[in-house]
This record gives C-alpha cells, sequence and structure tokens, in this order.
C-alpha cells in the first residue's frame, strides 16, 4: 500500500469514529427539559409634553404630543352619536349609529367632532337603543321623523 491510498481511509476512519463518539456522548448523557427562554420587551411611552421628551430626530416637532392625545378615545360627549336605524327580528336586532352597525355587545370606536369615542351597545329597542361609555348609559332613539 502506497501512502497517498492510505491517508484518505484513514481521514474517514478518523472522522467516522469522531462522529460515533460524539453520537453516543449525546445518547448515552440524559437530556434535561430546556429551559423556556424569558423574552424582554421594551417599553416605550410616548410623551404628552414638552417635558416628558421630545422626537429625537425632530426636537421642535409637536406631532408626538399630538399623536398621544389623538390616541386616546374622548369620553362622555355623545350628543354627536345618531341613531340612523333599527333593523332585524326581534331576537337579532342591528342598530345603525352614524354609518356603523352594531349587534346587542359590540364595541368599537367611532369618530365625532369632538374625537373618538368607544362605545358598546347594551340593548336595542324597538326604537331605541342603549349604549355605553365612559362607564355611563345613553339611550339614542329614532328620530321622529323617519
Amino acid at each position: 500500500m502506497n501512502r497517498s491510498t492510505l491517508f484518505p481511509k484513514r481521514a474517514m476512519a478518523a472522522g467516522l469514529a469522531a462522529a460515533l463518539s460524539l453520537a453516543s456522548a449525546a445518547v448515552a448523557a440524559p437530556t434535561e427539559p430546556a429551559a423556556p427562554e424569558t423574552v424582554t420587551r421594551s417599553a416605550f411611552t410616548i410623551p404628552t409634553n414638552p417635558k416628558e421628551g421630545c422626537d429625537p430626530f425632530f426636537p421642535n416637532s409637536n406631532r408626538p404630543y399630538e399623536t398621544a392625545m389623538a390616541g386616546k378615545p374622548h369620553v362622555g360627549d355623545v350628543s354627536s352619536l345618531v341613531l340612523k336605524g333599527i333593523s332585524g327580528s326581534a331576537d337579532n336586532r342591528l342598530a345603525i349609529i352614524n354609518n356603523h352597525t352594531f349587534g346587542t355587545g359590540d364595541e368599537q370606536d367611532l369618530m365625532t367632532p369632538a374625537g373618538r369615542i368607544h362605545i358598546r351597545c347594551i340593548e336595542i329597542k324597538s326604537n331605541a337603543v342603549v349604549i355605553e361609555t365612559a362607564g355611563e348609559r345613553h339611550e339614542l332613539k329614532l328620530p321622529t321623523n323617519l
């Protein structure tokens, strides 16, 4: 046997032996269940005034303060909410408030001239709707001229 044919066989044998020893060590060692990874989440607060912070790229901009205030739903002013119609059977009624359809228990934000308002439909009667906003209940009636 010459050296050129012996070297690849020895290298292959050494590689095979190393792979087998790693495999036997992996099989022989008892594995413990992996601990769940803890994920640290970053929390960012949008400033509501210049004392709380500013936009680092546009420090003279008022945009962050306007954005922080725009995302908060307004409470209270239901004077601009209009019940436009009621449809469906007595046990499955739907109400249209400011061009948005509600069923009993439905919730959504509506845009009003005063800003965004979050409402929840409590009950739909034959000619009125009971809604809840900011913990207060209000009744919206169908206009009489319909």
